[in-house]
């Protein structure tokens, strides 16, 4: 049980699999306003930098499933670096489905709404976990513009325009599905940056160190077009962000 490879080579360099910085995850976690102790469930949780720097900053805990077994342990790994491992814990798994056995303050899936087959039915996943008046957070895509056509959408890693909404509708889609929209925090062309380019000396260091694996030649096919093509698609239509709702 993995995601695929080209992911866990490119992004094995990452603490955040999203276009997110530290400072901006920071920021998150600040607007949240969570008291000690708060327990958090992340569906996704990646390499685990929400919740170990959420635990080392707001004495937040809580626990965190990842297919990745990869990232599984680098979260780990990072809960021991920052001395919270106490705190928290990181399950490999399939997050899709999956039900915290006690209920939680703040329920999250970062950039990995198709566990439940889109946003509405990640946040109908998500409430299944949630504590009443408890904090669902939801990140998500959006279109920063509009493409003119389907391949400029698939050129944004999307599979057609209608995968995503601009951001008022986005919005907007919260309040139909019945939650307020209590606070957001979003990406900008250099956090998406951050996020892309440096995969690509990731992969680079990857190629150079195994020129003969089976796998080089998609490796060195994605780090020859991803550069013209985020800066040509990603930077230019793509925004990002994470949302944070309470049911109405």
């Amino acid at each position: 049980m993995d995601i695929p490879r080209i992911f866990t080579i490119s992004e094995s360099a990452h603490r955040i699999h999203n276009p997110f910085t530290a400072e901006k995850l920071a920021t998150l976690g600040a607007a949240l306003r969570m008291e000690t102790g708060t327990r958090i469930l992340d569906l996704g949780s990646g390499s685990g930098e929400m919740l170990c720097t959420w635990a080392r900053d707001h004495g937040i805990c809580g626990t965190g499933i990842d297919l990745s077994p990869l990232f599984t342990q680098q979260a780990r790994q990072r809960a021991e670096e920052l001395g919270v491992a106490g705190r928290v814990t990181f399950v490999h798994g399939d997050a899709a489905g999956h039900v915290a056995a006690q209920k939680v303050g703040v329920a999250a899936c970062l950039g990995a709404t198709w566990i439940g087959g889109g946003v509405a039915g990640t946040i109908a996943l998500l409430e299944r976990s949630l504590l009443p008046g408890g904090i669902v957070l939801v990140g998500e895509p959006y279109w920063l513009r509009l493409p003119s056509t389907e391949d400029v959408a698939r050129s944004c890693l999307a599979g057609s325009i209608a995968d995503f909404r601009a951001l008022p509708a986005l919005l907007a889609s919260f309040a139909d599905l019945g939650f307020d929209v209590v606070e957001m925090v979003l990406a900008d062309q250099d956090s998406w940056d951050r996020y892309e380019a440096a995969k690509w000396l990731t992969m680079r260091r990857w190629l150079d160190a195994n020129p003969d694996d089976g796998f080089a030649g998609e490796v060195r096919a994605k780090l020859a077009s991803e550069p013209a093509r985020h800066a040509a698609f990603t930077r230019e239509y793509l925004g990002w962000g994470v949302f944070a709702l309470i049911a109405r």
